[in-house]
């Protein structure tokens, strides 16, 4: 308590004469010396530079939402994002939610009754907060493990017409492609038996559908390399219809895969930037999606998906992309008038 009444007594005008810069001001007691202008800084500035920082945080301005989405969505993990904008982490993570949950309620509404000739399916594996064989049972009930992000790609538009993100939801997945798809479509999945059922009860008869199983060789006792097997060849099944077996391929999903652990650092393997939380993840899946099929010009169709598929007629922008954030935010409503205190009268 001395040392704090001493430290208040050699503010301005005291003891130091309003001298800024003198250095001489010194505790009683033998006290280590401190610059005025530290203390300074710690009673009065520290405060207000605090209170400055949390605005700036909270009140991005446009370019700097433009240049965090741009980061995000080129595989930056969120520190990363942090880094290059120099927006903090919080705010980044705030601005990965909004545009998230945007992204999927526009892709819910708008992509529909879609023209689909030949719809690829798949599914990639990833991890919450910890492997599945690591996870705690509290863990694993708050989202943690592993989590199967599942893809319905068009071959032909590079459209992505469905993606769900959960656990092993194949019936939910096909559900939502026939949903969403106009018109009798040729479908081809690996050989995952539970897309047996779900194509079925899904599309009816309505389908064209055959599974692709490849083969993979036996792995060199001595390998010791993370990667898969070498895959010496495929097995074609059809399942029901006529499809062409030309067309039979997954080779289209699969290098969706491939660009989703390129550009979501939660992806990327035998790293630290998994997902720690499941509701992130999956808003980071969707704007993804949303940026691909949108914003992303396709390298062959010299268009982006939306508008070889019709959705759209130009490529989007990042900030058209931030427009549908904000079309969907809840605009703050105005407040109302002040009410008077009633007054107690005896």
């Amino acid at each position: 308590m001395r040392s704090m009444i001493h430290l208040l007594s050699i503010l301005p005008g005291r003891e130091c004469g309003g001298n800024l810069t003198k250095a001489s001001c010194t505790y009683d007691n033998n006290l280590t010396p401190i610059r005025l202008s530290s203390i300074l800084l710690i009673l009065y500035l520290t405060p207000f530079v605090c209170s400055s920082i949390m605005l700036i945080m909270n009140r991005m301005t446009k370019d700097e939402q433009v240049r965090v989405v741009a980061v995000l969505v080129e595989g930056n993990s969120i520190r990363a994002t942090s880094r290059i904008t120099g927006v903090a982490r919080n705010t980044v993570t705030k601005l990965l939610i909004d545009l998230g949950i945007a992204c999927m309620k526009f892709h819910d509404e708008h992509v529909r009754n879609v023209r689909v000739r030949r719809l690829q399916c798949d599914e990639i594996w990833a991890y919450v907060g910890a492997k599945a064989k690591n996870v705690t049972r509290e863990k694993k009930e708050i989202g943690w493990g592993d989590v199967w992000t599942w893809v319905g790609i068009d071959a032909d538009t590079k459209l992505v017409v469905s993606y769900l993100v959960g656990g092993d939801w194949a019936m939910d997945f096909m559900k939502d492609c026939a949903a969403r798809i106009q018109g009798r479509v040729q479908v081809t999945t690996d050989g995952h038996k539970a897309y047996l059922t779900a194509v079925e009860e899904s599309f009816g008869s309505d389908v064209d559908y055959a599974q692709l199983q490849k083969i993979y060789g036996s792995s060199l006792e001595n390998e010791t390399r993370y990667s898969p097997a070498t895959c010496i060849g495929c097995d074609m099944k059809v399942v029901s219809g006529n499809p062409d077996p030309k067309h039979v391929s997954t080779s289209y999903v699969e290098r969706q895969n491939l660009t989703m652990r390129m550009h979501m650092r939660r992806f990327t393997r035998l790293t630290n930037g998994f997902s720690k939380k499941l509701d992130n993840h999956g808003y980071a899946v969707a704007l993804h999606f949303m940026y691909c099929n949108y914003v992303r010009i396709h390298q062959t169709l010299r268009v982006t998906p939306a508008m070889e598929s019709g959705l759209s007629d130009h490529a989007w922008t990042i900030e058209e992309l931030l427009q549908v954030m904000d079309a969907m935010t809840p605009k703050p409503a105005k407040r109302g008038p002040y009410k008077k205190a009633a007054s107690n009268s005896n």
